[in-house]
Order: structure tokens, then sequence, then C-alpha cells
């Protein structure tokens, strides 16, 4: 028992040291974008205690207050470091190929992904996306290129699922584009008219059909700017 209790002891000892080097990481990268994010942070911790433990010396309890002002500061400071690594996250993928394959990968559970299902030879890349508020059609690249990779997707949608809602969205920041960061919120808010049991079904014909990833190996998120597409045209 002891030697098993040593053991547990040891995996959550590792876990905990991978967890802290993953936040320093997270941090050093987040900076290279954010100079401000140490002093941000602080502040807000700094600020929360603060705030808890001046009431708790009018109320007549800052040693309960203060506990609290404790807690609660490090879980803003939390809230805050995350929302601003995620920011800057997006600030450093905005703009390269495959970044919307990326946060594709994060918008949760509930969502299956397909990355690349419709690619040029100009790297405009369409993404695939099925959840209950149907299938989402995520594009990145040139808007005008875009548009026609869209159209064709939508046909080919149209024809396997009928039954299944379709929404196409550009990413970029013109009009009637939607910028990387509010992806993930812009599916989110699309409203759930699709069971599991339907999810699962349109998914299953999908996969069925076969896409481009299942005929060419791709790397996950952003993808090289060097690579050359195959000659043949549009590919779908």
């Amino acid at each position: 028992m002891a030697r098993k209790a040593k053991t547990t002891e040891g995996a959550d000892s590792a876990e905990n040291a991978g967890r802290l080097k993953q936040i320093a990481l997270t941090y050093k990268m987040t900076r290279r974008s954010d100079s401000k994010i140490g002093l941000v942070v602080a502040g807000v911790g700094i600020v929360t205690f603060g705030v808890l433990l001046a009431i708790g010396f009018l109320i007549g309890h800052p040693v309960y207050l203060g506990i609290l002002g404790f807690v609660l500061a490090l879980l803003a400071m939390a809230i805050v470091f995350g929302r601003r690594a995620e920011r800057a996250a997006f600030g450093q993928m905005e703009g390269q190929p495959g970044a919307a394959a990326a946060v594709l990968d994060r918008v949760g559970r509930g969502w299956s992904t397909t990355p690349a299902v419709a690619m040029n030879r100009s790297q405009d890349v369409v993404h695939r996306a099925v959840g209950k508020a149907g299938i989402v059609l995520v594009a990145e690249g040139n808007p005008n290129r875009v548009k026609s990779l869209l159209a064709a997707e939508k046909k080919k949608m149209a024809r396997i699922v009928v039954d299944v809602p379709v929404h196409d969205i550009i990413v970029g920041n013109g009009e009637g584009q939607v910028p990387l960061k509010k992806v993930r919120t812009t599916m989110l808010k699309l409203p759930r008219v699709l069971t599991g049991p339907q999810v699962t079904a349109a998914n299953d014909r999908l996969r069925a059909m076969g896409d481009l990833m299942s005929n060419m190996p791709l790397p996950k998120g952003p993808m090289p700017k060097g690579m050359r597409m195959p000659r043949g045209g549009k590919m779908r």
C-alpha cells in the first residue's frame, strides 16, 4: 500500500510540474505580443484581494474575507490570464494559412471538425464542422476565390445531407467576414436544430463521401507557406 501511495504521489507531482511548465510556456508566448500581461494579471489579483480585505475590516471579519479575497484573486488572475493568452494566440495565428482549422479544434464538445475539405492551388481552404447547429463551412483565403469553393461545397452538401442546414463563414476582417477570434463564438450562437442521433447520421454520411484529407496528408494547424499544391487546379 505504501509503495502504491508513493507511486500515486509521484504521478501527481509530475502532473503538477507539467502543468506549471505549460503555464510558464504560455506566459512566455503571450508576453511576446502582450508585454503588459504580467502587470495586468498582478494588478487584478492585488485589487481583488485588497477590496475583499478592506470589506473584511469594515465588517469586522478581516481573516475570513482575507481568505475569500485570496481565493477570488487567484480565480480572477486565472480568468484574465486565460483571456489575454487566447487573444494573443489568435493574434499570432491570424493571417496564417490553416489558422481557422486550429480554431475549429477548440470549438468544444458536440462539434466534429474536418480540416481542408476543399482547397485550391492558391491555398484558399474550406474546413467543415458538424454539430447540432448543422454543417458550418469555414473558409479562409482570398474572399473572392473562396466564394467559389464555398458554393461548390454547399452544392455537395445539398446532395448528400439534404435535411441538414448548411452555414458558411469567411474568415477575415472585411465586410461580411468574421474575424478569426470571433469564429468560435459565431458558431456557438447558431441555433441548435439537430438532435444527437441526427448529428451522428450526418457525420456518417459525410465520412462515407470522403474528403480531401482522406487522399492527401496535411499537417494540423497552420500550413507551411512554401507548400505546393498538386497540379490540376481546384481540389475537392
